[in-house]
């Protein structure tokens, strides 16, 4: 069901555009109610990355929490996941996270979990997006029962422990040269103390917010400048977080680029030998490799496809108990240690495979070969391109064209007014072709 404000990921737009001190303000107060559940007083936590409107929204929201009659806990900057953790840690009755994520710093979102630290539910999001449209002075706390905001301290060391603690016991990054990528995001102060605190030698990138640069040239969405570093510090291994730090890429010792499905299929190998799968498989979404997926097959493994967006891939995960799921992208989700995607906590497993076995992260990371995969953008400015007669006879004659030999996804994003389109199969040029011929179907609506 479409939403006016929730998209794939919590509510997202341009700073001062969609995402306003007003919006912010009653997004508060809507959830605030909704969230009030009980007679005991309740509160809520809100972390943020380092964009600029960080600060902005963040006084909206406490505005609209409070006058709703919640007491507000300020993180401060921290990952996504680290304020999904306290949230359930410190028994809060909401978490509120304020980011745009992989998005440059003119965009910010907020994202919001429930008590047990999962991202709400559609019911949730559809009371809370009717309260945002209604009046509701009448329903303001009354003076005594007004909400109260401080600031917190002490919850990086909280999340640093929480991310150690997920590693096996007494495992050491003693001898490991490390460069990690922090998009000048949410984890520019908990990662590169992690694992300095596990032994590895540590050399920063991304470690210098200043409001506008998240994102810019870095992180996970822009490993070049990664790359380079470890070439020349002549690293182990590169890790990329994005601005929110839910999400991961890894390079490896050559500047090789290694993607959110490779991650999943060494972590899903690694798992099944340490008999720690739940079940025979993992969850991942329909724009997963189909080199990946045979791959898993040839562990006795199934890949459940979900549609794109961690949120589906963790609602798979849950209602069929999976305990290992992700996206291409890097948002790789391991229940048995958090409720939302955990781009460290990722690459903390990933380190851990590479010392277990001695071996080089080009190897360790490199388990099969991806078929040809492209995809290309369409930008729209409203209505549904993708369902005009003309991209319908483009779509199918694309699927007959792969029927045998690839996949074809042609998707609306959930974060942008963009069509993507994206085939994969044996036949490079294949692939390509039918690409084009969706695109140039598109492009003609769209003009």
């Amino acid at each position: 069901m479409a939403r006016k404000y929730f998209g794939t990921d919590g509510i997202r737009g341009r700073a001062n555009g969609l995402i306003t001190p007003d919006l912010a303000l009653r997004v508060g107060q809507a959830t605030g109610l909704v969230f009030q559940r009980g007679d005991h007083r309740h509160r809520v936590v809100i972390g943020k990355d380092t964009r600029l409107s960080g600060y902005m929204i963040e006084t909206a929201l406490v505005a609209g929490f409070t006058s709703v009659g919640m007491d507000v806990l300020l993180l401060g900057p921290i990952p996504t996941p680290a304020v999904a953790m306290l949230t359930r840690s410190m028994r809060a009755d909401l978490g509120v996270m304020i980011s745009a994520s992989h998005n440059l710093y003119d965009d910010n979102g907020i994202k919001l979990f429930a008590p047990d630290g999962y991202k709400l539910t559609e019911e949730d999001q559809a009371e809370i997006e009717r309260l945002i449209d209604e009046d509701l002075s009448k329903r303001l706390a009354k003076p005594p029962a007004l909400g109260r905001a401080k600031r917190i301290d002490g919850v990086h060391d909280r999340y640093i422990e929480f991310a150690k603690r997920t590693l096996p016991r007494n495992l050491s990054l003693e001898g490991l040269r490390i460069v990690i990528d922090c998009a000048n995001g949410a984890a520019y102060s908990v990662a590169p103390s992690a694992l300095w605190e596990l032994g590895a030698e540590v050399f920063s990138l991304g470690v210098s917010p200043d409001g506008f640069n998240i994102n810019k040239d870095c992180g996970s969405t822009s490993p070049a400048a990664l790359a380079a570093k470890v070439r020349e510090m002549r690293a182990d291994i590169g890790i990329a977080l994005d601005g929110d730090a839910d999400r991961v890429v890894i390079v490896d010792e050559r500047g090789h680029v290694v993607d959110g499905d490779q991650i999943l299929a060494l972590i899903a190998q690694s798992w099944l030998e340490d008999g720690r799968l739940s079940k025979p498989g993992i969850v991942a979404t329909v724009m997963s490799n189909l080199g990946f997926e045979r791959y898993l097959g040839s562990l006795g493994l199934k890949l459940i496809r979900t549609p794109v967006g961690d949120r589906y891939v963790l609602e798979q995960m849950r209602e069929q108990g999976y305990n290992v799921g992700g996206e291409p992208s890097g948002h790789i989700i391991l229940s048995d240690h958090t409720t939302t995607g955990d781009g460290f906590v990722a690459a903390l497993q990933v380190l851990a495979v590479v010392k277990k076995h001695g071996r080089p992260v080009s190897e360790i990371c490199h388990l099969y070969e991806p078929l040809p995969q492209v995809t290309k953008n369409v930008r729209y400015r409203n209505g549904n391109p993708q369902e005009d007669a003309r991209v319908r006879t483009a779509i199918t004659d694309g699927e007959q064209r792969l029927n045998g030999h690839g996949r074809l996804i042609v998707r609306a994003s959930g974060t942008e007014p963009v069509i993507r389109v994206t085939a994969e199969g044996d036949d490079k040029t294949l692939v390509e072709d039918v690409v084009d011929g969706i695109v140039v179907a598109l492009n003609e609506v769209a003009a």
